[in-house]
This record gives C-alpha cells, structure tokens and sequence, in this order.
C-alpha cells in the first residue's frame, strides 16, 4: 500500500525556509556572503521563521527548539553586524 504525503500550505513555507538555507549555504562558500555579514544572519533568521510557520502546524518538540535557537542566534549576529558598523 502507497501511503501519500498530504501536502499543507504550510509547507510552501517550509519548503522555502529549506531552499534559503541551502541557497545561503552555497553562497557563503562560494564566497559570495559574509558569514559575519548582515545577509548570512537575515537569511538564517528568515530560514528559522520560515521553517516554524510550518512546524506551527506540524509541530515537532526537538525541530521548534531549534528553530527558537537559530532565529535567537541569528538575531545576536545581526546586532553584532549592527554594533560594529555603528562604532566603525
């Protein structure tokens, strides 16, 4: 028996966050972003949000937990970025 993956609009988003992930990946090794940089930060707080939209409505305890982690880690280096730019 073929079980089928009922697909939910919450999983655009979280197809999304996956593709910007991996997409921010590829360009920080392709030299493209700074690690330290705004963008690198942005996008990994845009992947956690993206990602928790669908875990709303899908949730997984260890995925959410990582999620909040990632949006708050990603928040510190987008303040770090802000602080040093201010101060330069």
């Amino acid at each position: 028996m073929i079980d089928y993956y009922a697909l939910h609009w919450s999983d655009v988003f979280g197809n999304a966050g996956v593709l910007l992930l991996v997409t921010t990946y590829l360009l920080l090794q392709a030299d493209k972003i700074d690690a330290k940089g705004f963008w690198y930060s942005f996008n990994n707080f845009m992947v956690a949000i993206l990602l928790f939209v669908n875990l709303y409505y899908k949730p997984v305890l260890a995925n959410i937990t990582l999620e909040v982690f990632w949006a708050a880690i990603s928040m510190y280096g987008m303040y770090n970025w802000y602080t040093k730019r201010k101060n330069k």
